[in-house]
């Protein structure tokens, strides 16, 4: 990746999420591939019968039931006890993790032509996280917030409720943006499994990360497949720049000729030479660490989606997190 001049960084709810973002994805809801019980009612229908306005179904009464829920019409034209069933409103909780490391701080690209400027992965993920959690809230679903890697140490949010709370979430992800990134960033795994160790409830955690951590990211996806003994429906969305997923990209920034490429995380050195067949290698180590991570994700109970930063995030939501299943 290369670091490049930083684009301006949003100040407001409104420049983190535009209305028009908004207004696309309002009436969407995060969804869990597993049946959840909440602890307070929320707008998602569970499969759980309870004692909601809801009818679900009929079955014979057994001893001990409510008699409160006996249809007693059919008891009187057959003389048969038959308990009403019905839908319990499900409560969701929703969990956003957000990978503020050194790594995620590279990637942005000026607007060249017609194209748009492209964020770093850093300010792409965050704006990501707010639309997924303005999501959450509108379904007034609890939506908790956690960032680590960054200059300041591992932060956390704990679960908030309802459109109201739009202007905390904000203010924890823009000064999420506005600590940077460290010199030196923590250990992955041990960042992720600390987190997720404070997770609570049922429901959804969502890993917004580039998964690029010098001692890979096995130990980190694993603890969030295990969240909460597998009470969460885990999701990794894997944040990459064009240019690290196409290395042609990078000519046009200068990744040409003779270069000592120094990583960003470790400040370790080394010198290559930018031609065809170093190109050609490092689309094949691309593609063979795109591969580790699906599997590493897949052998977890981890969904992955794979996100360029050039993807609209309107267009990211409503149509590729909903094919995937994530959305709904």
């Amino acid at each position: 990746m290369l670091i490049t001049p930083a684009i301006s960084l949003p100040r407001t709810l409104e420049e983190l999420l535009p209305p028009g973002l908004a207004a696309k994805i309002d009436r969407l809801d995060v969804f869990s591939r597993r049946v959840f019980a909440g602890k307070l009612p929320g707008e998602r229908r569970s499969k759980r019968r309870g004692r909601s306005v809801e009818f679900d179904d009929f079955r014979s009464y057994v001893a001990g039931d409510d008699l409160r829920h006996v249809d007693w019409n059919v008891y009187g034209r057959f003389e048969r006890l038959i308990i009403k069933l019905f839908r319990e409103e499900e409560d969701l909780a929703l969990h956003l993790i957000i990978d503020a490391s050194a790594s995620m701080g590279a990637g942005s690209e000026p607007a060249r032509g017609s194209a748009p400027e492209i964020p770093s992965k850093a300010l792409y993920a965050h704006r990501l996280a707010m639309a997924l959690a303005y999501i959450g809230l509108v379904k007034n679903n609890r939506v908790s917030v956690a960032s680590f890697g960054g200059a300041a140490p591992a932060r956390t949010l704990r679960p908030v409720r309802g459109r109201t709370s739009l202007r905390r979430i904000s203010e924890f992800l823009l000064e999420s943006l506005r600590s940077g990134s460290s010199s030196k960033s923590p250990d992955f795994n041990t960042e992720v499994r600390s987190i997720a160790a404070r997770l609570s409830g049922r429901g959804v955690v969502v890993l917004i990360s580039d998964l690029l951590a010098p001692d890979g990211a096995a130990g980190g996806l694993a603890s969030l497949g295990a969240a909460e003994h597998g009470a969460l429906d885990a999701y990794c969305l894997q944040v990459l720049s064009p240019a690290e997923l196409d290395p042609a990209r990078g000519a046009a920034m200068g990744l040409t000729g003779d270069l000592r490429l120094t990583d960003i995380e470790t400040a370790r050195g080394v010198e290559v030479t930018i031609s065809p067949a170093a190109i050609a290698k490092y689309r094949e180590n691309v593609a063979a660490f795109l591969n580790d991570c699906r599997g590493a994700c897949r052998s977890r109970g981890v969904a992955h989606f794979l996100v360029p930063t050039d993807t609209p995030i309107d267009r990211l939501v409503i149509d590729s997190l909903r094919r995937g299943g994530m959305m709904r």
